[in-house]
């Protein structure tokens, strides 16, 4: 399949680079995806096309970035099972204090944790060979912090390469769309939720991502650094507008989604997605209409990838 591109209302009608496939705008409408007529123009909501072709066209594992990112020397195509040093704790853990002793946080992470999920709180165990059906890789240069970090401390940041570390099921870290590995069992998690902020739609759906594959057991495997950016301008006191959602409520929405019952087995994942959202939507963090977008996901999703226990 090679390289997605999904283009928006702003992109350029025409993009070319060897092994890539560029899908403006209007290429996109005169797909028969339910989803596409209900997807907002200039949302990043929009990659969510991107992934259904690269299903659509047999993608064993889609590796998900970003416009302004570039490949490390360090990068290279993952598997599913990895070597991971195994985090036992539970709770908050930020996983970018295994790979620097700077003081530096993902954007995601409640402020409230910000001092006390460094790792000497977190036991590692031994090395394994572990099934992990979502890797997120760190980013140098402008690596995926929140606004915040951004405004008091924002400098050029090179992490140390480090052993791959696995977080267990009941420990919570948000992961971003910037350097993420994603395998068949977590594919219907790779929806990203149209009526959040901007700022929170990737890291929402690492909350939903993370809930639903404990469920199966797995949690969540980081590596050291793989890439690189070279940020667009961004308006740093709009992107902190844009995260107030998540600062205020990334707590709650965990503790909702962790008291959301749920139900074993990967032919439930796609149950399991819908049930948190659902859930997301009683508390009022999402209006209702986002179900009725991940109903039209989950619907393409199965003509897609007919065969898989969704």
């Amino acid at each position: 399949m090679g390289l997605v591109v999904i283009g928006d209302r702003k992109s350029p009608s025409q993009f070319a680079l060897e092994g890539a496939r560029f899908w403006p705008i209007a290429e996109q409408q005169r797909l028969d995806f339910d989803l596409v007529r209900r997807l907002p123009e200039n949302h990043y909501a929009r990659k969510n096309v991107g992934y259904l072709l690269a299903l659509r066209a047999g993608a064993g594992a889609i590796f998900d970035t970003d416009d302004d990112n570039a490949p490390l020397a360090s990068w290279r195509t993952r598997e599913e099972w990895v070597n991971a040093f195994g985090v036992s704790a539970c709770g908050w853990i930020n996983a970018y204090a295994y790979f620097t002793a700077a003081h530096i946080w993902p954007r995601g992470l409640p402020l409230d944790c910000i001092g006390a999920a460094r790792p000497r709180n977190a036991a590692r165990g031994d090395s394994i060979s572990t099934q992990a059906p979502v890797q997120q890789a760190l980013v140098n240069g402008s690596p995926d912090v929140d606004a915040i970090w951004r405004l008091v401390m924002d400098r050029e940041f090179t992490f140390d390469s480090g052993d791959s570390i696995r977080l267990n099921p009941g420990a919570w870290c948000p992961f971003n769309s910037q350097s993420t590995w994603w395998f068949p069992a977590a594919f219907p998690l790779l929806y990203l939720p149209s009526h959040v902020s901007f700022r929170m739609t990737d890291i929402w759906r690492s909350f939903v991502a993370q809930r639903c594959l404990w469920e199966l057991g797995f949690g969540v495997v980081f590596h050291g650094p793989e890439m690189f950016q070279d940020r667009n301008a961004h308006n740093l006191v709009r992107d902190f507008e844009q995260e107030v959602p998540g600062y205020l409520g990334n707590t709650r929405i965990c503790e909702i989604l962790e008291r959301t019952p749920l139900r074993g087995g990967k032919s439930e994942t796609g149950a399991n997605l819908h049930r948190c959202y659902e859930a997301l939507v009683g508390a009022g963090f999402v209006p209702a209409s986002e179900v009725t977008m991940l109903e039209a996901w989950l619907s393409d999703l199965h003509s897609v990838c007919r065969g898989h226990p969704y």
